[in-house]
């Protein structure tokens, strides 16, 4: 169907909002990325533009409920913007909590190095290295199909010079010690419903974390210590009502955490400080 932008935008809101919280949202993310512009660009003068024949196409699939990230390609997080792919999770608002814990601790200084366990599409990593453009990281993750996501990244904004990605076991095999540690481990209880936007569609393994969501807490904790620098920050993400069990698991390797809360006010990082 051939119409103006506003008249399709208002069309597929209506299609949208049968499955989707967000289908206004949604329709101008769609649309914008079918005219190849900018969403503000869109909003602003595009409106009696005609639409491109592609944008049914993509109102469908989002009807199916694929993620809008994984439709268009790229999701924003903090002040980068990341291309993600299916093999990777979208990184989501919530885990800016950790920069913002980050940006606290350091200041405008920063930190000088700074490690990525389960980095995933990059978000974390390459969202401090440009926050701080005096320090360099390490961006680790078990997944070959993220570790290429996060270095086209890198690449794509211009820090692959001062980011290592590699694949690993977390922190198996480093031996040095950072100045900033950033985690968001999968620690999803096995087996818990979740909306079909995300069971269906966001990887697993970077999702589910055994019967009580905590396994990779319990791998992760001995290894914080003795890969913190003296003064710095290890900051790691957990879910809403996982605090108490988080923090204990870590006391019991020495470690003091504290408890960050994400703009929502629930708990949303366990932060030790080396």
């Amino acid at each position: 169907m051939v119409e103006p932008v506003r008249a399709a935008l208002a069309r597929a809101t209506s299609i949208l909002a049968e499955t989707s919280d967000t289908a206004r949202l949604d329709a101008e993310l769609l649309m914008a990325h079918a005219l190849g512009v900018d969403r503000d660009v869109m909003l602003m003068g595009w409106q009696e533009t005609l639409t491109p024949p592609v944008f049914d196409a993509l109102v469908k699939r989002r009807r199916c409920h694929e993620p809008v990230a994984y439709i268009t390609g790229q999701r924003d997080f903090w002040t980068i913007s990341l291309d993600v792919f299916p093999g990777v999770l979208i990184p989501r608002p919530d885990s800016e909590t950790l920069i913002e814990a980050a940006v606290a601790h350091f200041g405008k200084p920063g930190p000088r190095r700074v490690l990525d366990l389960g980095v995933g599409s990059g978000a974390l990593l390459l969202a401090a290295l440009a926050e701080w453009p005096g320090a360099t990281g390490v961006g680790v993750d078990s997944s070959r199909e993220a570790v290429r996501i996060a270095t086209d990244n890198a690449a794509r904004l211009g820090l692959l010079g001062r980011a290592e990605i590699r694949r690993g076991d977390w922190g198996e095999g480093i031996d040095e010690r950072f100045d900033l540690l950033l985690c968001n481990p999968p620690y999803i209880e096995a087996g818990l419903d979740l909306p079909p936007d995300v069971a269906d569609f966001e990887p697993a393994a970077a999702l589910f974390a055994g019967p009580g969501g905590l396994d990779e807490y319990h791998r992760l904790a001995p290894e914080i210590g003795r890969l913190l620098a003296p003064g710095g920050l290890a900051a790691i993400e957990i879910g809403a009502d996982q605090a108490d069990a988080v923090l204990e698991l870590f006391a019991g390797e020495g470690l003091a955490g504290s408890v960050r809360l994400d703009l929502a006010g629930r708990d949303r990082a366990i932060i030790v400080k080396g």
